[in-house]
């Protein structure tokens, strides 16, 4: 990671988040998340993505609803995440 990334994320007092050493997949699912909102959302619009920081924060808002509400996942047998996560806190209780 680059000392300038680093120096901004110290100054805005921003704590680093890296996976373990040797798990790669520890960060899977967000890499899974974020590459589907660039194939998804972002590229279907045209340039300049977003008019504002408003509409960009907007726009991802609503897609990461659409996706834990709305969009089936075939990994957890093609149900909404939402759905399946309250199904695994049932079957905890």
């Amino acid at each position: 990671m680059g000392n300038t990334y680093k120096a901004l994320l110290r100054n805005a007092k921003a704590q680093l988040s890296h996976s373990r050493r040797g798990e790669c997949y520890d960060n899977a699912q967000a890499e899974s998340l974020w590459s589907r909102l660039k194939t998804e959302e972002l590229e279907a619009r045209d340039w300049p993505v977003f008019a504002d920081l408003a509409d960009a924060q907007a726009s991802v808002a609503d897609y990461f609803d659409y996706y834990n509400h709305e969009r089936r996942h075939s990994s957890i047998g093609y149900q909404k995440p939402y759905q399946f996560h309250q199904q695994q806190l049932n079957n905890i209780t």
